[in-house]
């Protein structure tokens, strides 16, 4: 990867410890996973099968004590709770354990997720988590998947890596031939709205994969194993780093309109309403060839405007 001084100094520093923290974190998730399976989840949050253990709360609890050690004055902004406000204009985004359902039934697709967000960008980030998704505050990406030892990395402007290896998105193909990867909602409600995104999308694709991690869902994207990559309920966290490596990797990035929850049994188009203002966001990243057509299709949503950037948010 390049290095100062194409690279900021200060975003390289935090790349360094945005791996170290994912390291200690997932070396906590790996210890501790083989009694936090027997026992399952601690407590639920926005839904019954929405669940968080005690490993989720550990794993955040390392990252942001060897974040605060380094850099003490830097905002923090994690799933399990965790909020401080920065005095320097950096943010840290982080997800201690995207993917907790994967790690409560043995299998491999989960990730440690970390983003530095800096002084351009903490206020949008602020921003996220009422109105809409701006990619652009993301200048660090880490997202480490522990049980293959894969750790992904990007610092804005610097292209995405696995290793020493660049990561491309993948050329070529039409959308008849793509495949993509989705995610669903907690809530039933979501879920219904998605079910409807997804028969409209099903017959103009190769095929569906749903990973149950977002950020490893958005490497692969970066990987060229997946062509494209949405889902519409998402939290910052979920994204913040894996779409810095998929913009980074040659995709357009753009937000996607959360689902709307509304009272059942009450029915209304979706197209008659606007997109409210919401905690959730959601995330489209494909290939510049694939974005315009994907978005037609998963992208229905009345007034939402798109914001896309290509090759480095």
């Amino acid at each position: 990867m390049s290095t100062e001084p194409e690279a900021s100094r200060a975003a390289v520093a935090r790349l360094d410890a945005a791996r170290d923290a994912a390291l200690a974190a997932g070396l906590t998730l790996l210890r501790m996973r083989s009694d936090v399976i027997a026992h399952g989840a601690s407590a639920t949050k926005s839904s019954d099968t929405d669940p968080v253990t005690r490993a989720d709360v550990a794993a955040q609890q390392v990252i942001a004590a060897q974040l605060a050690a380094g850099y003490p004055d830097d905002g923090l902004l994690g799933e399990e709770g965790l909020t401080r406000d920065s005095r320097t204009g950096w943010q840290w985004v982080i997800d201690p354990l995207d993917g907790t359902v994967n790690y409560l039934y043995g299998r491999d697709d989960w990730a440690v997720s970390i983003a530095a967000q800096d002084a351009a960008g903490t206020a949008a980030a602020r921003a996220t988590a009422a109105t809409a998704l701006d990619t652009a505050a993301t200048a660090v990406a880490v997202v480490y998947a522990p049980a293959s030892g894969r750790m992904y990395t990007a610092v804005r402007g610097e292209g995405a890596w696995l290793g020493s290896q660049r990561l491309r998105v993948r050329d070529g193909g039409t959308l008849a031939t793509a495949v993509v990867g989705t995610g669903f909602s907690y809530t039933s409600a979501g879920r219904r709205q998605q079910a409807a995104t997804l028969a409209r999308l099903l017959p103009r694709i190769a095929d569906i994969r749903r990973g149950g991690s977002a950020a490893l869902d958005l490497v692969a994207v970066a990987s060229g194993t997946l062509d494209a990559f949405y889902e519409n309920d998402l939290s910052p966290w979920d994204w913040a780093a894996g779409a810095l490596l998929a913009a980074e990797a040659g995709a357009l990035v753009q937000p996607l309109p959360a689902p709307l929850v509304l009272p059942a049994p009450l029915v209304v188009p979706a197209a008659t309403l606007p997109a409210p203002a919401s905690p959730r966001t959601g995330i489209l990243a494909a290939p510049p060839h694939l974005l315009p057509a994907l978005a037609a299709i998963v992208g229905l949503r009345g007034s939402f405007g798109f914001r896309g950037r290509k090759g480095g948010l």
